[in-house]
């Protein structure tokens, strides 16, 4: 993947997929310009033979398809930079979800560009817009932030967060936070 909001993109479907009822994902850049970003959910988690292979493209618990490249490619976009990717899961009963940190050198030749992360949130919504969704991107000179809990507050009951006119509105809202900073 050549931007970093498409690996968002498709570790938080994994995240929809495994039945996430919450799926908070955060970009945080320090100054010295190492990015963390954490997409952490509720889902039903994996097993520990599934977080010790998951990072193998030739390993996937999907039948349509053999390989499973999302996490290996992340990982490997991580790493060129100097940085890291852990995985946690757990499939308790009380406690399950599965966090995906990775850690990146944005001043890294490798680094790769974050991409279109409004038009990526939008769609993640978009898809599924009974998951409550809290995005975050923060650095020293921005704080951008997103609760789909605080938006269904505001607009009530009966509404999709999928309707044209709310994904709009939450693209605009996101674009506005990313101009103010």
């Amino acid at each position: 993947m050549k931007e970093l909001s498409l690996n968002i993109l498709d570790v938080a479907k994994n995240s929809v997929a495994a039945g996430a009822e919450n799926i908070d994902i955060s970009l945080v850049t320090g100054c010295d310009g190492m990015l963390k970003l954490t997409i952490k959910d509720d889902g039903c988690g994996m097993s520990e033979e599934t977080v010790q292979n998951v990072t193998n493209p030739f390993y996937t618990t999907r039948k349509t398809r053999k390989v499973g490249l999302g996490l290996p490619l992340l990982k490997l976009a991580a790493e060129q930079t100097g940085g890291y990717l852990r995985l946690t899961s757990s499939k308790d009963t009380h406690d399950h979800g599965t966090t995906v940190e990775a850690l990146f050198d944005t001043k890294s030749i490798d680094f790769m560009p974050i991409g279109d992360i409004i038009s990526t949130i939008c769609i993640l919504i978009a898809g599924s817009p009974e998951i409550d969704f809290y995005f975050s991107d923060i650095s020293e000179n921005r704080r951008v932030v997103l609760n789909t809990r605080d938006l269904r507050e505001v607009i009530g009951d009966g509404i999709s967060l999928a309707e044209p006119e709310i994904q709009m509105w939450i693209g605009e809202y996101l674009k506005e936070q990313y101009e103010q900073a």
